[in-house]
């Protein structure tokens, strides 16, 4: 009688295995969080150690930059300050800024209208035409780099920002490929209700389509800021004979010729170059990301 006494009910075996279940099911859940952060933070430390080194080196001096240190002891923040002295550094980013800023807006400007009417409206050949906009991405620039060099030579554009901003305001493909996709996840309803109100096509572009497809217009924007910042090829082509119009990527280039040995202030004016492109990103992240993500949704 007391044997029986003592064993534990149906009823309190079931809550006994149902508490095992549950600390079972949080230790798994535990180790796979601690699993999956660990795994976060390691591709985070890999991608974030090269900004590190960029940045310690750059407030280092020369004896310390040379060696193996990897935290400078006292920091020399007067490096900043000598490759604005040292160097064009300022005309170079100013030069740099007003080239990226032009290409953006050309980019925007020329890319919402042909993809707005490969989205948005109905005529014959649409999707023949979208599939010969989408072959024009598989062309190499270095097969058409010779012949727009002779145009913009016989336009005498060179050396000039011409060459770098005007092809920006006749679209890109990638661009219009972008904002075409998030073009097409609009409900058409929209539409229809603002052309059954009298709105016409243009209206209809900028009054509504625009606000509704801000993430993806970011995005495109972004995008042609920083291939523009971030481009050497461009202006080593087509600015090279004048050093006024030198943008960042050849200033630093020339830079490293000047200061090939010392290290820290060759970071130093990496660093500066990084530096706009990390604040923008970073106040922009939420815009760019939503826009990229939310352009695949409808065909």
């Amino acid at each position: 009688m007391s044997k029986n006494l003592q064993e534990p009910s149906q009823a309190e075996r079931y809550q006994i295995d149902s508490r095992k279940a549950r600390f079972a099911k949080r230790r798994k859940n535990f180790l796979y969080m601690v699993a999956n952060h660990s795994v976060l933070i390691l591709m985070s430390a890999i991608f974030i150690m090269p900004l590190f080194l960029i940045f310690v080196t750059s407030v280092m001096d020369y004896h310390q930059a040379s060696t193996r240190a990897l935290w400078p002891s006292p920091f020399h923040w007067h490096n900043y300050v000598e490759v604005f002295t040292a160097v064009p550094y300022l005309r170079w980013t100013l030069n740099t800024l007003f080239v990226s800023v032009m290409t953006m807006i050309g980019t925007v400007v020329s890319c919402v209208p042909p993809a707005y009417a490969l989205s948005r409206l109905q005529w014959k050949g649409r999707q023949t035409s979208f599939v010969i906009l989408l072959a024009t991405m598989m062309l190499p620039g270095q097969v058409t780099m010779i012949p727009v060099y002779v145009i913009f030579s016989r336009l005498h554009w060179i050396p000039s920002f011409l060459p770098l901003i005007v092809p920006a305001f006749f679209s890109s493909a990638f661009s219009i490929f972008l904002l075409r996709q998030f073009f097409s996840s609009i409900p058409d309803e929209i539409s229809d209700a603002a052309r059954i109100d009298g709105c016409s096509e243009l209206q209809l572009m900028i009054r509504i389509i625009v606000p509704l497809a801000k993430p993806a217009i970011s995005a495109i924007a972004l995008f042609a800021f920083l291939g523009s910042w971030n481009d050497f090829f461009g202006p080593l082509l087509y600015l090279v004979d004048n050093q006024k119009l030198w943008t960042l990527g050849m200033g630093l280039n020339a830079f490293r010729g000047l200061h090939h040995v010392n290290t820290n202030m060759l970071m130093t004016a990496s660093a500066l170059f990084m530096l706009p492109v990390i604040v923008i990103f970073f106040f922009s992240q939420k815009v760019f990301i939503e826009g990229v993500t939310l352009t695949g949704v409808k065909g």
